[in-house]
Order: C-alpha cells, then sequence, then structure tokens
C-alpha cells in the first residue's frame, strides 16, 4: 500500500487595517449619504470606488446621513481593508495613489481629501463629538448661488433670530425638530452653538451639536425664519420644544442651502507618511 500523500496547504498571512476616509461632496445629484434602494448615493458611489481600487469588497460607515441635497465640505467615513502578507497596499504604497486613484473613479462632485489609517475600533460615527452645519441664505439673484444657497426676498430680523437661537441652548431635547418615524434611541442632543452671522452675499446659520436628528438643521432654521419675520416672537421658540410636537415648529428650509462643515474626534487623524 502506496504512502498517503501529505496535503500541504499555504496559508498567507492575511492582515486587516481599518481606514477612516475624509472626502467632500456636492449634494445635489444624490439622495443623500446613505445607500438607497432606487436611488444614487454618496455611499454607494464610495463602494464601488474602494472595492474597485482594492480588488476587495468594501463597505463604509459614515460619521451621519445628510438627506437629499444637502452638501458636506467635511465627511468622514471608515472601512476596513485585508492585505496578505507582501501585498502592494494600493491606498499607501505610493504618495496621494490612494486619493488620486479614488478620485479618478468618482464624478466631479465627490473629492477625496485623505485616507489616513486608524486604531481598529475607531469609529466614524459614534467616537464623533461634535458636528457643524452651515446654512446659507442669499436675497439677490446670483447664478453661482443656485443650488447652494437659499434666495428669499426680504431680509428677516437677525437680531430676533439670534435671541431665539440663544434660548435654544438651554434644552436638550429636540423632538420638535426631528423628523417622524425615525428610528432613534433618543431625540436629546446638546447644542454649543447657535447663531447667524451677516455676509457679503447674505446670511448664514451656525450651528454645532454633539449630533443631530434626522432634518433637525432645517427644521430650526424654518423656525427660527418665523422668528425674523415677525410671526412669532423669539421667546415662541420655548414654547415649541417644550411641546416635543414636530407640527408646531416651523416648515423645513430647502436643502441646497445647508452644508455639513466639521467633523470632531477625540484623537487627531493624521495621514501617515506614505512610502515611495
Amino acid at each position: 500500500m502506496k504512502p498517503q500523500a501529505l496535503l500541504i496547504i499555504n496559508f498567507a498571512f492575511v492582515s486587516q487595517q481599518r481606514y477612516f476616509i475624509e472626502l467632500a461632496y456636492n449634494g445635489t445629484s444624490y439622495h443623500g449619504w446613505q445607500i438607497q434602494q432606487n436611488a444614487v448615493s454618496v455611499q454607494e458611489l464610495l463602494n464601488k470606488a474602494l472595492s474597485t481600487i482594492l480588488r476587495q469588497p468594501i463597505e463604509t460607515t459614515g460619521c451621519g446621513r445628510t438627506d437629499t441635497g444637502v452638501h458636506a465640505k467635511e465627511f468622514f467615513a471608515h472601512f476596513d481593508a485585508q492585505f496578505a502578507e507582501g501585498e502592494t497596499n494600493a491606498l499607501e504604497s505610493t504618495p496621494f495613489r490612494g486619493r488620486g486613484g479614488l478620485n479618478a473613479l468618482l464624478p466631479y462632485d465627490i473629492a477625496i481629501k485623505n485616507v489616513i489609517p486608524v486604531h481598529a475600533d475607531a469609529h466614524a460615527r459614534f467616537d464623533a463629538t461634535a458636528r457643524s452645519y452651515q446654512y446659507h441664505i442669499h436675497f439677490n439673484k446670483d447664478a453661482f448661488l443656485h443650488g447652494f444657497s437659499w434666495q428669499l426676498r426680504d431680509e428677516p430680523n437677525l437680531e430676533l433670530m439670534n435671541q431665539a437661537a440663544v434660548m435654544m441652548m438651554e434644552y436638550i431635547d429636540f423632538s420638535c425638530f426631528s423628523k417622524s418615524n425615525t428610528q432613534v434611541k433618543t431625540n436629546n442632543c446638546k447644542i454649543t452653538r447657535a447663531e447667524w452671522v451677516k455676509t457679503e452675499q447674505g446670511i448664514v446659520f451656525h450651528i454645532t451639536a454633539d449630533r443631530f436628528l434626522r432634518n433637525m438643521v432645517r427644521a430650526i432654521v424654518g423656525t427660527l425664519m418665523m422668528v425674523g419675520r415677525g410671526e412669532m416672537p423669539p421667546e415662541g421658540i420655548r414654547e415649541i420644544i417644550e411641546s416635543k410636537n414636530r407640527s408646531n415648529a416651523g416648515t423645513s428650509v430647502p436643502a441646497c442651502g445647508l452644508y455639513l462643515t466639521e467633523v470632531k474626534y477625540p484623537y487627531q487623524l493624521t495621514p501617515r507618511p506614505l512610502t515611495p
């Protein structure tokens, strides 16, 4: 009887690396960040581009979700990638190759800024400690602001709107500004900045909080506009918030003027030097 042949299998060592990816996008053509069944989203296109350049299935997790038509000047997502021992890392092997390769695969309105290796437990959504948004409004017809700012005919009272905005920071339950039927455990948010600022083009609302509810910023802006137009006094914001009823708040303003502008983390996100 011949001795049984030994079956030798070589297992290549595989390591997994988590990355944060920093990007910006013009949201006009997209149904928000999150993947949708019958609509194009930013996350869908990013997943496809990453899967192509890394030659493996990649699924990203975003720092939040932006609604249809909302823009992001700064947005973070994380993903995991696996590499066999000795394999060339397409994201880090050549300076800017990862960023340049991804940008070549993505449409003009999605721009990759950085690809940053992070520790295995880093989470783009749950680790974020603060997020900042801006809402832009202009008053004169401007061909270059169309789709990027909300045009109004009459300028509202900025002083009254800022009085109401300051009062909002005394509360944490913002159920009145949340889109209905959202699957969240709490409607509590800690707002640390809420301020209207006059600019050369018009006015901009700045708001920062630890987290935001769906449609929250656009509902807040719509409610503050009621104050600015003299439809209710600044103190009326208290009654609306304390009611916890979305129907008492103002109408959501158009998405075109809304931008996610900054996301903060408790650790520094520094791209490590790339090897030539």
